[in-house]
């Protein structure tokens, strides 16, 4: 078959100068693999068995209907759950486990490989089914299967049918997702757009002998550049106010600048531009010891292209692979970059964010103290909110996360969890009769957007100074103001928190903080009221979620103005 193939990252089993290692935990991730047990959402292992149908919930062990066009089927339902359990394994995104193990121990899995996708598309009818819900999951699954294909493009399992069956499926899933573009483009507006439009661009140049994606590659082009236009702001900071979803549009990057590249084809420079802010902000946020960035915002446990052993919370990989797409350099070595076809020609050090660093525009500010970094929230919204959370504030000392983001859970679930991992409880910040900023609608709709936000972030003789102001709480009154001033004693692990609130006359002011229990004796928070006495706390159990459908109870610490 590799007549039929042009170029991806690279041509076959031959990775350039990319080190075997012979990992065991690699190894036992394949094994899980082989014998039906797979990873979910990065961390959770689910036994789906060696014959698993593609259609069942292994959480609720609701069936879908594959003869059901999928138009009709419903994202979530009590009798059914969460259909992302199902989209789960038919993203593909376990391929990478098989191929690198397969490069790492030299062997040949293609046969377990394409044993999955003729699998898959056996019990998957075309357009029916849970699994063509989704356009996003969709051209996940086609970059995955390509990724496969140009890997195992001399298997011996790969015979002329087999080949055509695969081509087939793909053909009437790009088609899918050509033709119905549009709601994630409109309706939705967010990664998913991303991943669709750049699907459709890479379609000619993956699989140019399908007549019909000259005209998807072009189109999808133009739609990948306003897309990336749009979604990532000027100062570098995403739409979806989330760490984990601008690492999905930093993968989908460096797929897009590598293989441009590779076909002598360029962008419009706001592709580029956009790219290089993205980077900017990720790194100024990046914790360098842990290689974490703070557990803000949606955080689904999606790492759609794991090409490392790296655990899921550890960024440094993919934000190196774009430093090194975008200007030929890197901070370190790293394996996904060779499955990239990247060279690490140029490794240079690492340069540490300024002291002070202020995105307006998403509205974040980030103080780094040496090791020591502040993260700061404060931004109004023109795109829609995922939490309630404005004047939130993380603190990252040497690796660790000591004040922190209690997380996301889940996106579907009880009332009292969306409040709390949504809404200002869960957060390091502020609430007036224990409501939130804004007013909580259904799934993920917020009312009362927040449209009135200043801030400001400086550096004196002896401290850095942020002052933030918003305009919030509109369900409960009509001008409630929250100020916040934050003082960080320059070189010293103080900081003096204000916090005021105007026109709340009669109402009780909850002052929220989340702190890592590991550090909980090494912290000392001392509050006063206005009148300048001393507050007690008020512990409380709560919940901390390390990535989708994982919490574990936690002390929470808040102080209120009885």
């Amino acid at each position: 078959m590799a007549e039929q193939f042009t170029a991806l990252f690279f041509f076959g089993k031959n990775i350039n100068n990319l080190p075997r290692e012979k990992d065991e935990k690699l190894k036992k991730t394949f094994e899980d693999i082989e014998n039906g047990r797979f990873t979910f959402f990065s961390k959770q292992k689910f036994d789906l068995g060696k014959n698993y149908d593609w259609m069942t919930n292994p959480v609720t062990n609701h069936k879908y209907n594959s003869s059901q066009h999928w138009s009709e089927i419903q994202d979530i339902s009590i009798e059914a759950g969460d259909i992302k359990f199902v989209w789960e394994k038919a993203r593909f995104s376990f391929l990478y486990d098989i191929i690198r193990y397969d490069y790492h121990f030299e062997e040949d899995q293609s046969q377990l490989v394409f044993s999955e996708m003729e699998d898959f598309i056996d019990k998957n009818p075309i357009n029916q089914g849970p699994n063509y819900k989704c356009s996003q999951e969709i051209s996940l699954r086609v970059l995955n299967w390509t990724f496969a294909l140009y890997y195992y493009k001399d298997s011996a399992f790969l015979n002329d049918a087999l080949f055509q069956k695969i081509i087939n499926a793909i053909y009437w899933q790009l088609h899918h997702v050509y033709n119905n573009i549009h709601f994630s483009r409109i309706a939705v507006r967010n990664n998913h757009a991303i991943t669709e439009t750049l699907t459709l661009y890479l379609s000619a140049k993956l699989f140019p002998f399908i007549s019909e994606t000259k005209k998807w590659s072009s189109k999808g082009k133009a739609w990948f550049e306003q897309e990336i236009a749009y979604q990532i702001y000027d100062d570098g900071t995403f739409l979806q106010f989330s760490m984990n979803y601008h690492r999905v549009v930093v993968q989908l990057l460096t797929w897009a600048l590598q293989l441009s590249k590779l076909n002598n084809e360029k962008f419009k420079p706001v592709v580029y531009q956009r790219a290089s802010k993205s980077l900017e902000f990720l790194e100024v946020c990046l914790d360098p010891v842990s290689g974490k960035l703070p557990n803000y915002g949606s955080n689904d446990g999606a790492l759609f292209f794991k090409l490392t052993n790296d655990d899921f919370r550890n960024y440094k990989s993919e934000l190196n692979d774009l430093r090194l797409a975008l200007k030929n350099e890197a901070y370190a070595k790293n394996e996904s970059a060779f499955w990239y076809g990247l060279k690490h020609e140029n490794i240079v050090d690492y340069i540490a964010p300024k002291e002070i660093n202020s995105f307006d525009t998403g509205g974040y500010y980030i103080i780094q103290d040496q090791d020591v970094k502040t993260f700061i929230r404060c931004g109004k919204y023109k795109d829609r909110p995922f939490q309630s959370d404005n004047l939130h504030m993380d603190i990252w000392s040497n690796g660790n996360n000591i004040l922190r983001d209690s997380g996301s859970y889940k996106y579907n679930t009880e009332k009292e969890f969306l409040n709390y991992f949504n809404g200002c409880e869960g957060h390091n910040t502020v609430s007036v009769s224990r409501e939130n900023q804004m007013l909580k609608g259904n799934r993920f709709i917020w009312y009362n957007w927040i449209k009135e936000a200043q801030a400001k972030l400086v550096k004196n003789d002896t401290t850095y100074n942020f002052t933030g102001r918003i305009k919030a709480f509109k369900n409960i009154g009509n001008n409630i103001y929250h100020n916040r001033s934050i003082d960080k004693n320059i070189g010293e692990n103080k900081w003096q928190v204000i916090d005021v609130l105007e026109n709340v006359e009669n109402k009780k002011i909850y002052q929220y903080w989340q702190i890592n229990p590991e550090f909980q004796d090494r912290i000392k928070i001392v509050t006063c009221d206005a009148a300048h006495q001393k507050l007690e706390p008020i512990i409380e159990e709560k919940w901390f979620s390390r990535l989708l459908w994982c919490k574990r109870k936690v002390n929470k610490a808040y102080f209120c103005n009885r």
